[in-house]
């Protein structure tokens, strides 16, 4: 099971405020198109597609790479802004054997069950040399995540993720192995006063995993903060990419 169950409170929180602006895309963009080298024709698969934010960029960026949405959520498939989009999970893909040229996997992977399944999973649909792009918040380094200045306690939560020698293990198992591990910048929001208008407790895993007192106390923290805080929301997640 996932860590949270992405109903229908939950995809609609995500869908209004988790999506980041083209500005906010950019160094992804970047980090993507180095490391899988998309080209005409090429098959990418969005795991946990979510709304479909990702996979509408894919196609926006790289002309003539199709973009293969799996999203297990109800909810989330029906709030998702990109067609196609098939149910399915990371330990059951709808997709036949060596058919796809790489995945991407945001946001995703501490909702997995078995890391060792969806590696395996992940093996048998990818062709040789296919890279599995992995963006993710990983135990141990919220540092560079605004989010955890204002809510310490939901580093706990965080902490329960996996970290990414956890990932590269579970991996190492299915034939994988880490090519690179890089922190990519990421404009979150125009403001930290915008930030705190559009907080909302459903889109974030780690503030729905803490208590109702120390959500309370950390949105007053960020409110606070927002106050005289100025320029813009800038945050760092990591990208680990296994081939």
């Amino acid at each position: 099971m996932a860590r949270i169950a992405y109903h229908d409170a939950d995809a609609e929180a995500f869908a209004a405020t988790r999506h980041l602006t083209d500005d906010g895309l950019t160094a992804w963009r970047d980090a993507v198109a180095r490391h899988l080298g998309p080209r005409r024709g090429m098959r990418l698969l969005d795991l946990g597609a979510g709304t479909g934010s990702w996979a509408r960029a894919f196609s926006g960026w790289f002309p003539g790479v199709e973009v293969i949405a799996v999203e297990r959520s109800a909810a989330m498939r029906a709030r998702c802004a990109f067609a196609p989009l098939v149910a399915g999970d990371a330990e059951h893909l709808p997709l036949a054997d060596d058919s796809v040229d790489g995945a991407w996997v945001s946001t995703v992977i501490h909702h997995v069950p078995d890391l060792a399944a969806a590696a395996r999973e992940l093996r048998r649909v990818l062709r040789p040399g296919a890279p599995v792009l992995i963006r993710s918040a990983f135990a141990g380094r919220h540092e560079a995540i605004t989010l955890f200045d204002y809510f310490p306690e939901a580093i706990r939560v965080l902490d329960t993720y996996p970290a990414i020698v956890d990932v590269e293990a579970a991996f190492a198992g299915a034939g994988f192995t880490a090519a690179a591990v890089e922190a990519v910048p990421q404009v979150t929001a125009p403001s930290l006063r915008e930030a705190a208008a559009g907080l909302r407790r459903e889109a974030h895993t780690p503030l729905q995993l803490i208590t109702d007192a120390e959500y309370a106390a950390g949105v007053r923290r960020l409110r606070e903060a927002a106050r005289t805080d100025s320029g813009p929301v800038i945050d760092a997640l990591d990208l680990l990419v296994l081939r």
